[in-house]
């Protein structure tokens, strides 16, 4: 009788409606012959995917930039709520998401997931143009473009079936890494696309520039611009992306992980990685401009998101190399001291300020929670094969087979719920630079609250992760 993974490909001569039967990338003779293929062709559609759903994620922390300049009147307070809200939204969405792939399968997902990105896209477009439009339109806008943050949960936990452990790291690096890369493409192609008429007569007519009034700007081309590309990759998805049989499961079999401690342990490090991220990524348009007004946020805040995109595939693969906890340990350590010294460099009481000190530590702490990144999402599948091994007792290659499988499944749904608990990140830090600014009129307090978390993440990262005899060494 052939062996079972001869079966594992039925896509047909045009690939539509592609499934996988009797996936395992840990059988090294399947992953060697023709397992590496199948799963990087899927790692390659699902990249621009996810980096579409951060661009459109983030974009209101360029908006809202330069709502003031076309003529919106809206209060500090407003403004700060409108960069939070997406992550609000996002994360309450990605803990929907996260459930998503077992029951619809990778393919299907991940094309309708992609193809509801027009939604908030053509919203903006549509609904931006005239300062006068009501304070609540531009709410629901915000919240709807939350759906490019819960797109996360659902693309992780795909790809995660797709790689051995040994690969893992470094995959699940490349496709998060590079997705994440469009914050910094929305940072970036945003303040250029709404200085020009760039759809001509399809994009309409500028927004009145209150401040500069002969310069125009047309909003409206921050949510047209993502458009065709949204439209191009929900298509390439559903024609060469993949659905794996085995780990389809209910919703209930995937909640019981939210019994397991590591679980919440794992969301609250993530919290402090990926929320970091997302969140100084929101914040730091507004900030910049709050704190040094005489500087331009948008030729520098790409920046920061850029180099911390780049840098979550390297803590993949050092977590791969010398372990995910002893890379986030170190790390946690360096964003706490990073954010202290940042502190120095914020204006107030001491003195004016300092621009390029604060930058150059917003792009360490941006570094760092790319590194971290990788590492976190690196421990959390080799946590959780740790706790099946023991679960099962034996060795032997059914019992290993059954292990990696369960395993799997379980890991890739705390994937995707720990990216949903860290994406409340881009809520909470943006508000709470506000409400720091409000109370007191600078960010200097909710930076000592970061650096207070960044202790806890250090501390339970040490316990039960990375000491020696630790619960679940990784």
């Amino acid at each position: 009788m052939a062996p079972k993974w001869h079966t594992v490909l039925n896509h047909g001569k045009t690939r539509k409606g592609a499934v996988l039967r009797g996936w395992n990338p840990e059988d090294r003779e399947q992953w060697e012959s023709f397992g590496r293929t199948v799963a990087f062709r899927n790692l390659w559609v699902s990249i621009p995917c996810l980096m579409l759903a951060f661009a459109i994620w983030m974009v209101w922390s360029v908006i809202v930039v330069h709502l003031p300049q076309a003529g919106f009147h809206y209060s500090t307070t407003q403004l700060f709520w409108l960069a939070a809200l997406p992550g609000l939204s996002g994360a309450t969405l990605r803990l929907v998401f996260s459930f998503m792939v077992p029951l619809f399968g990778g393919r299907r997902w991940t094309a309708l997931s992609t193809a509801a990105l027009l939604l908030p896209a053509l919203g903006i477009g549509l609904l931006i143009r005239d300062p006068q439009t009501p304070y609540w339109v531009m709410v629901c806008l915000a919240i709807l473009c939350g759906l490019g943050a819960g797109n996360f949960a659902s693309s992780v936990a795909n790809i995660s079936f797709f790689f051995p452990r040994s690969e893992k790291g470094t995959a699940l690096g490349l496709n998060a890494g590079l997705g994440n890369l469009g914050v910094s493409l929305a940072q970036f192609v945003v303040p250029i696309v709404i200085t020009a008429g760039v759809f001509g007569l399809l994009g309409g007519e500028p927004t009145n520039a209150a401040v500069e009034r002969d310069k125009q700007l047309w909003l409206q081309n921050a949510g047209l611009v993502w458009v065709p590309f949204v439209l191009v990759a929900a298509v390439a998805a559903w024609i060469w992306m993949d659905d794996i049989v085995d780990v389809r499961a209910s919703v209930s079999e995937q909640a019981r992980v939210l019994r397991d401690k590591h679980s919440w342990i794992m969301s609250w490090l993530y919290l402090g990685t990926f929320g970091s991220f997302v969140g100084y990524s929101a914040g730091f348009p507004l900030l910049i401009s709050h704190q040094f007004p005489t500087v331009d946020p948008g030729q520098y805040v790409f920046l920061g998101p850029l180099v911390g995109a780049l840098m979550r595939p390297v803590g993949g693969w050092m977590a791969d190399r010398w372990g995910g906890a002893r890379v986030t340990f170190w790390n946690f350590v360096l964003m706490t001291a990073t954010l202290l010294a940042l502190i120095g460099f914020v204006p107030g009481t001491s003195g004016p300020g300092n621009f390029w000190g604060f930058f150059l530590m917003f792009m360490v702490l941006f570094i760092t929670s790319g590194v971290g990144n990788g590492s976190t999402f690196r421990m959390i599948p080799s946590i959780f094969l740790v706790q099946r091994k023991r679960a099962l007792g034996r060795v032997d290659v059914e019992t290993t087979r059954r292990a990696e499988l369960e395993a799997s499944k379980q890991a890739g749904t705390v994937l995707g719920i720990s990216s949903a608990f860290a994406a409340y990140g881009a809520f909470f830090i943006p508000q709470s630079y506000g409400a720091s600014i409000g109370v007191t009129g600078s960010p200097v307090s909710a930076l000592w609250v970061f650096a207070l978390f960044y202790f806890t993440c250090i501390g339970l990262t040490w316990w039960y992760y990375s000491r020696r005899f630790a619960e679940v060494p990784c």
